[in-house]
């Protein structure tokens, strides 16, 4: 009997040092001597040995040959369950694998330890789901006073709740889903809870903190956000689900279902109760950084729309629109065919994701545009070479007819902005008389253009939006001297402007309703407007024929303030108030009956100069508070509870026991109080201190009257 070939290896090749002959075992017979370990030789050729002794010696040299070997290794248990190479140091100290310390596993060996296979946790899973059908069913069949009931926790406010949790576990479509499901409802559905009703498909509902909101509602809230806000700022797009926009960002959807519960029917109490949580996501939304593109839609929709406030000190819109087109930049909104330049790997985006990012840095431009314009603050709009129509000739920078009509006018806004009040000269950056007077015949020309882009088929919000620009442009009439050439005329175009802006907003009312859902900036034009009225009406400038038609519109003005305003105590129900009382002080319109003949006065001059168009609304206010303050009448929190009647020669029923006006301590900064004013949430007794430093301190103006 020959025996078989010995196995040569070379230990090089594999890597480890000694190798064993695979027919050694087989040669070991009794004709044959026991072989010994291989040894490699200098030049590379394994030598074999064969021992001269006999079986005894053998056993011993392969008891050596074992010693000799280092110990065998083992991978900790979170690695052997998942057959990963694992790299635990046992010897001398014990230190857990990487692995473990990235996912911060409990790294650790256990001699016991046995891999348990996906086919055995199936089974273990099945048997689970089975008994949770079992008591499930049985609960049901029979329920007993002391049997759980599954139901989500009681909410302090009136908010929706789920409705219609299927009776019978049947209805959920496998198994996995019951156990999420069951899991979900006893917790009380703080995330996302899917069921399906009988005949229909599996749906979601949503918690955001307190307020739960079935798959159904969710869907009523998106259609009447696209219904009736949408026009107003036509950024999203409505073909997507609820459910893609919930995958694609946590706070985007909860912001169209907070805006879309503006004068919400059903529950007038969900926005107030939604102010809080949205509130609270959007903050920790921006907290994550780097951030996404939809988290500049969002800022988009809900710098259009802001949650409800009571104070301008409170209000976060004009930061958070310098945070929108930051975020904007930083990701390369701004260079929509070259974003691989702003990431940190390189992205091939389809001509339809081009579309939307363009189509999102021009929302952003226009909303940052507005807010700058309703505050009274510097634009942080960049109008570069993505916004302009004919830079490019292709489809991927074609925008809609209606979005560059209102591109153009929010361009036009920016244009009045920079020339009228960024004189670097001037302490207030106010242009003088004769650079006004020039600068307004090349701005009047260009209002002209844009106005001649309009068609027949334009809609009434591209039109309300040209007219608020035309209001805004001249309302720097406010700034003239009363000695200039053209101050008569100057005014004449003021009040031409707001006439025509009002006369738009009034027909929001014949168009589908949608005066009460206006977006934030037509709101603060709105209130420029009423203003407007408020002074031009009250001077020398009112005649007869303008003082009729004036009255009117003034009154339709508070009201449509008020009709917009979406809780008690807000900003605009303030305003709204403060405008009807300064007009029952001024003598509802009387003031005018010497007509344009009398000789000109001072009292069209402004005091608040440095809030550019806007400075009007902080004058008036300022007026406002001077004169009640004087007065020490009444409480304007309860005023606004029963609002005053401008078009009444009484007062209004709250006045008639208390009157309209500003107690002793005034509303309008530090140590001036109302008692418990408080608004969503917020201790808040300021009607309106946008100018800090001048309308903290009453006894620190430092203007004379």
């Amino acid at each position: 009997m020959t025996a078989p070939p010995f196995a040569v290896s070379d230990p090089l090749a594999h890597g480890i040092g000694n190798t064993y002959a695979t027919g050694a075992a087989a040669a070991c017979t009794p004709g044959n001597p026991p072989i010994s370990p291989t040894t490699p030789s200098r030049g590379g050729v394994t030598s074999v040995k064969r021992t001269l002794s006999g079986s005894g010696d053998s056993v011993e040299d392969e008891d050596e040959a074992k010693k000799s070997k280092p110990g065998v290794k083992r991978a900790c248990n979170e690695c052997r369950q998942q057959k990963l190479r694992c790299d635990v140091i046992q010897v001398p100290t014990y230190q857990p694998c990487h692995r473990c310390k990235r996912l911060k596993l409990d790294c650790k060996i256990d001699s016991t330890f046995k891999r348990i296979g996906k086919r055995s946790r199936n089974m273990e899973m099945e048997k689970e789901i089975h008994e949770l059908r079992r008591q499930l069913a049985t609960q049901q069949s029979s329920p007993t006073e002391n049997s759980p009931s599954i139901k989500a926790p009681p909410s302090e406010t009136a908010s929706p709740r789920i409705s219609n949790i299927p009776s019978q576990v049947d209805q959920y479509i496998n198994s996995e889903l019951a156990v999420n499901s069951l899991l979900e409802m006893r917790s009380g559905l703080d995330n996302a809870s899917q069921i399906r009703s009988p005949n229909g498909p599996v749906r979601s509902s949503r918690r955001l903190e307190g307020i739960t909101l079935s798959a159904d509602q969710i869907d009523g809230f998106f259609e009447r956000f696209f219904t009736l806000f949408h026009p107003f700022m036509p950024l999203l797009d409505p073909t997507i689900t609820p459910d893609d926009y919930f995958a694609k960002s946590p706070l985007l959807p909860w912001v169209i279902i907070s805006v879309a519960a503006r004068h919400y029917p059903s529950d007038p109490n969900l926005l107030p109760s939604l102010s809080a949580p949205v509130s609270h996501r959007l903050w920790a939304t921006l907290a994550d950084v780097p951030q996404n593109y939809i988290v500049v839609k969002a800022l988009c929709i809900l710098c259009t729309w802001p949650l409800p406030v009571s104070s301008t000190s409170a209000d976060p819109t004009f930061m958070l629109s310098g945070l929108m087109m930051q975020i904007a930049m930083q990701i390369g909104l701004h260079r929509p065919s070259h974003t691989q330049d702003f990431a940190r790997a390189k992205e091939d985006l389809q001509e339809e994701q081009l579309r939307d990012r363009v189509k999102t840095w021009v929302a952003c431009n226009m909303v940052s545009q507005r807010v700058a314009t309703g505050y009274g603050q510097p634009p942080s709009t960049v109008y570069d070479w993505a916004l302009v129509p004919s830079a490019s000739s292709g489809s991927n920078y074609q925008l809609p007819e209606e979005v560059e009509i209102r591109l153009s006018v929010e361009r036009f806004c920016n244009k009045v902005t920079r020339s009228f009040y960024t004189n670097r000269m001037d302490p207030v950056g106010l242009v003088s008389d004769e650079q006004r007077a020039i600068l307004s015949d090349f701005l009047a020309h260009d209002f002209e253009e844009i106005e001649s882009q309009l068609k027949p088929g334009t809609s009434v919000i591209t039109l309300l939006y040209l007219r608020a620009a035309g209001l805004h442009f001249r309302l720097s009439a406010f700034f003239d001297s009363p000695e200039s050439q053209d101050y008569y005329l100057h005014l004449s175009s003021l009040w031409q402007a707001t006439t025509s802006f009002l006369g738009c907003v009034l027909g929001l009312d014949t168009s589908g309703g949608l005066l009460p859902h206006a977006s934030n900036y037509i709101l603060q034009m709105i209130i420029a407007a009423g203003f407007t009225l408020l002074k031009l009406l009250n001077s020398f400038f009112a005649d007869s024929g303008k003082l009729a038609h004036g009255r009117e519109l003034f009154m339709k003005t508070i009201k449509a303030i008020r009709t917009i305003s979406v809780a008690t105590n807000d900003l605009p129900s303030r305003l709204a108030e403060v405008l009807a009382q300064l007009w029952k002080s001024g003598g509802s319109g009387l003031r005018s009956e010497h007509g344009p003949g009398r000789s000109l006065e001072n009292s069209l001059q402004l005091k608040v100069r440095c809030r550019m168009s806007m400075s009007l609304v902080y004058d008036s206010v300022w007026r406002w508070r001077e004169e009640f303050q004087t007065k020490e009448r009444g409480n304007l929190e309860t005023a606004v509870k029963n609002p005053t009647n401008p078009d009444s020669n009484v007062e209004s029923s709250a006045s008639s026991t208390v009157d309209t006006g500003l107690p002793s301590e005034g509303l309008l900064g530090d140590g001036f109080t109302t008692g418990s004013s408080t608004f969503l949430g917020e201790t808040s007794n300021e009607v309106f201190d946008p100018l800090s430093w001048m309308l903290d301190g009453y006894t620190d103006f430092p203007y004379d009257m």
